[in-house]
């Protein structure tokens, strides 16, 4: 049933539809009107939950690690500095291998203070075994969170999941959703039957000490699920296609690339202003396409490297920044591409929710034709 709704409410019912067992959570701009709505729908009876009430961020989903630990499906969701509350949790939920869900609406990091959107609360985060997924727009931040519970709880991956997408671009925004009935999400959402669960009549422990002589085991492990995950993600995608006509089982997804010799990178919601750009400059003849990226844990190395073999030159625009280096995408694309000549580039851009226009799309292709790259754009020198 297609609908114009808000993408908080959009999101909030795939959860629904997901059925999680318990859902925790607290408030924080601009995620709340997510776990507004999913109260609403525990108190009127349209979701069978335990909703948990808590202090903050890091209780959230610690009441989420305990009852995915005892064999519940859990839910949370959280932006910016509460997902900083959440550090130490995060790490313990992909360590214990708990295929919690969590939606993150992404915003940006204080000091200063900002309540506007970038990436850089997620990308913090990259590294401590949670998938992320990244959504264009409102479909896809509703179907990515059918795809992440499927994911997340493959007895071969048993790992959390953010469900990434843009605070207030897409969280406060109203758009066309096509949303799927219980029975439809039924069929493809199996009940979570966890191999291993707390259970008095039969022990077993999560999270454990582990002397030197097993931490490293402990960590391969773990990494080992989180790429194997990648061809996870490519089934889950194409059941998911063949059910509902839409296709996410490729980590990665080509605008214009056939002939393309300028090629951006990007994820997030600034993909459909770069392919408005595109468009309009392959009218004026300009050899310009995009790769988006989807899924960047696990990072798509060789489909990265695959879509951009044939390009001259890649223009990537991180919304985020691994301050006293580069953008944490820009990274990831030169090591894909380590072994090529083709000319990265890096630029940072729409931190704290700066406006990102096709003026600025298109500044970003004169520089990257230039040579020049590996810097922040729409600097205001006047305030430095």
């Amino acid at each position: 049933m297609m609908e114009i709704t808000e993408g908080s409410h959009a999101v909030a019912e795939a959860v629904r539809l997901c059925r999680p067992q318990v859902v925790s959570a607290y408030p924080i701009t601009p995620q709340t009107h997510i776990v507004e709505a999913l109260a609403d729908f525990v108190a009127n009876g349209t979701l069978d939950a335990e909703y948990i009430t808590v202090e903050n961020e890091l209780s959230a989903l610690s009441a989420c690690v305990g009852a995915s630990a005892a064999g519940s499906r859990a839910y949370s969701a959280t932006t910016s500095q509460g997902l900083a509350l959440m550090f130490e949790v995060c790490f313990n939920a992909a360590g214990m291998r708990l295929p919690i869900v969590m939606s993150i609406a992404n915003r940006a990091m204080g000091a200063p203070l900002s309540i506007w959107n970038d990436q850089q609360d997620s990308i913090s985060l990259r590294d401590s075994g949670w998938l992320q997924f990244y959504a264009e727009d409102n479909q896809e931040a509703t179907d990515l969170h059918y795809i992440a519970y499927r994911v997340s709880e493959d007895p071969a991956v048993l790992l959390p999941s953010f469900v990434c997408f843009d605070g207030f671009i897409l969280s406060h925004t109203y758009e066309p959703v096509d949303t799927l009935s219980q029975k439809d999400v039924d069929k493809y959402l199996p009940k979570f039957a966890p191999p291993e669960r707390l259970d008095a009549k039969d022990p077993v422990s999560f999270g454990m000490y582990a002397t030197p002589e097993y931490y490293l085991e402990f960590r391969y492990e773990t990494d080992r699920a989180l790429k194997g995950a990648k061809d996870v993600i490519a089934k889950a995608g194409k059941e998911f296609e063949t059910l509902f006509g839409r296709d996410y089982s490729a980590p990665v997804e080509g605008y214009s690339l056939d002939d393309a010799e300028t090629v951006i990178v990007a994820m997030g919601s600034i993909c459909g202003t770069v392919k408005d750009t595109i468009d309009e400059m392959r009218a004026e003849g300009k050899k310009v396409g995009l790769l988006k990226i989807r899924v960047f844990r696990p990072f798509p190395t060789e489909e990265v490297a695959m879509f951009l073999k044939r390009a001259k030159r890649v223009a990537v625009l991180d919304k985020n920044i691994s301050l006293g280096a580069k953008g944490a995408t820009v990274l990831e694309v030169k090591d894909a591409l380590y072994d090529s000549t083709i000319l990265v580039k890096g630029y940072i851009l729409g931190l704290g929710g700066r406006d990102v226009r096709k003026r600025v799309i298109r500044e970003i292709v004169s520089l990257v034709e230039k040579g020049q790259g590996d810097q922040f754009i729409g600097l205001r020198k006047e305030v430095l």
